[in-house]
């Protein structure tokens, strides 16, 4: 991993995010078909319900996968400070998880809740990932 090394949180990150999203898929696909619905249904919108909010929680994580990986590997690609590159992504992935865990525990309202407060933790992340891999590419 020459060349990495200093960067390896962030990519334990990448990885962890990954298995996450890999995870949600099959547990969200038994959720709905315990319901009785065909692969790659929707289950009604009810947020009481276990497998709609499984199925969100996978579907908000496989959002959030691209964009994550997309700003992560630009920082580290053009050689932004690894100190902040690993603390962002593994704030970002702390962040994920935690609203894995508040999505599938249905904690919270379905709307401006602490779920909505851990989504603006990552993307905030992101964000700051974004700028440090423009400032690294284009100088300050």
């Amino acid at each position: 991993m020459d060349g990495f090394d200093a960067y390896a949180h962030a990519i334990a990150a990448l990885a962890l995010m990954g298995v996450v999203v890999l995870l949600l898929g099959p547990v969200s696909a038994l959720k709905k078909q315990a319901m009785g619905l065909a692969p790659g249904a929707t289950p009604p919108e009810d947020y009481a319900n276990a497998a709609y909010r499984w199925h969100r929680a996978y579907g908000n994580a496989s959002d959030s996968l691209g964009v994550f990986i997309a700003v992560t590997a630009a920082a580290i690609l053009a050689g932004a400070s690894p100190f902040w590159v690993n603390w962002l992504a593994s704030i970002f992935i702390v962040a994920r998880v935690v609203m894995l865990v508040l999505h599938v525990g249905g904690i919270g309202r379905a709307d401006i809740g602490p779920r909505s407060f851990a989504f603006i933790a990552g993307a905030l992340c992101c964000y700051g990932l974004a700028g440090l891999a423009l400032v690294a590419a284009f100088g300050a």
